[in-house]
């Protein structure tokens, strides 16, 4: 686990017709870590990923992008395939696959290599980019699948696939809301395993709700309430910090995050 910062939220604030959805958010992500943000409904964890990749812009503050090699870059106010260009990659919750292509297309079609869509379509992918893909098949489980329709793919293999989707674009960070909602405990524990081999490479940012999930999984915690950052640390320190056990935790149970 890496001590260089990647990703810095500094005094993020987002309003939305005066409502305050952050306030003063200041988050360092550490390169090669797997960072999670949790809390409440509410507590403006997905508004941050919005605000890394450019969906949202901020009402203050700014991001910067400290990329393993090159100048430090301000994310803020730049478009949103411009981020994605610099290397930063997302995914949604409900998967967003080619459901009538086939495992092996859905992941050619990901390439990045300037190619437009169109183009890709009907263009051979180079010898080097399918043993790529082959490589990434196999860390996702689903190597034995590369022939099979997207659509004949169980829930979870479709997570895996989209994964799958942004490695292949050679990302140096992604953020993943919510990866395991609606698994079950293999499919679960497979999708931490695949993290945990992705973040040798690559620094993956996790929204969840999934608390059994951020205790096995968590390299680093950022605990959120009401548009503000509640608590930062390792699991241990999260769960054992009294605060958090009353304005989070104490709400409902640990899968209502």
């Amino acid at each position: 686990m890496s001590d260089r910062t990647i990703i810095q939220l500094d005094k993020i604030s987002v309003s939305f017709d005066g409502f305050k959805a952050l306030t003063d958010v200041d988050i360092n992500v550490n390169e090669n870590t797997i960072h999670f943000f949790i809390g409440p409904n509410g507590a403006g964890k997905t508004t941050l990923l919005d605000i890394i990749c450019g969906k949202t812009k901020p009402t203050a503050g700014k991001v910067m992008y400290y990329p393993p090699s090159g100048s430090d870059i301000q994310l803020t106010g730049m478009k949103e395939y411009k981020i994605v260009g610099l290397g930063i990659g997302r995914k949604f919750q409900v998967p967003s696959v080619f459901t009538n292509l086939t495992v092996q297309d859905n992941m050619e079609l990901s390439l990045k290599n300037g190619r437009k869509v169109l183009e890709s379509v009907f263009s051979k992918a180079r010898r080097e980019e399918l043993e790529r893909i082959d490589e990434i098949l196999d860390m996702i489980d689903l190597k034995d699948k590369k022939n099979i329709l997207a659509k004949n793919l169980a829930h979870g293999q479709k997570q895996w696939l989209e994964i799958g989707m942004l490695l292949v674009q050679n990302p140096q960070v992604i953020m993943l809301d919510e990866p395991v909602a609606g698994m079950g405990k293999p499919e679960t524990f497979k999708t931490g395993e695949i993290l945990k081999k992705i973040k040798k490479d690559c620094t993956v940012i996790v929204v969840e709700h999934d608390m059994e999930f951020v205790k096995l999984y968590a390299d680093m915690v950022t605990v959120m309430h009401e548009g503000k950052v509640l608590m930062e640390g390792d699991i241990d320190t999260i769960l054992n910090d009294e605060t958090v056990q009353k304005v989070y935790l104490g709400r409902g149970g640990e899968r209502n995050a």
